[in-house]
């Protein structure tokens, strides 16, 4: 069976949810049946070291960091893949953002 769809997880500052969410839309991400703009979010908080030669959006090189965040969950067909991932990192103020990227057999029971 070949994947079609991949679920996205990604990881941004509250302040940036609705450019994100937006980039995503347009992108058709999260297109599911006869439903669009499909996603949700889990408030998580983030831990990260900028290192040497880093230029942190939040956070000072060499000091272990910590904030709150969200992490959105949205499914995305793998051929609007590339160009969704460009829309969410233009929309995105991180310089590293944490984008995941999960192969999925199916997103409802209608595609079983």
């Amino acid at each position: 069976m070949q994947v079609q769809i991949v679920k996205l997880e990604i990881f941004v500052p509250e302040s940036h949810f609705e450019a994100v969410r937006v980039a995503l839309q347009q992108e058709d991400a999260g297109h599911i049946g006869n439903y669009d703009s499909c996603l949700s979010t889990t408030q998580v908080q983030g831990y990260w070291r900028p290192l040497e030669g880093a230029d942190p959006y939040d956070g000072e090189v060499g000091v272990l960091c910590s904030a709150p965040e969200l992490k959105i969950e949205v499914c995305c067909r793998v051929e609007k893949l590339p160009q969704t991932l460009y829309a969410v990192k233009a929309a995105h103020p991180y310089e590293e953002p944490v984008i995941n990227v999960l192969p999925l057999l199916a997103t409802g029971l209608s595609e079983l």
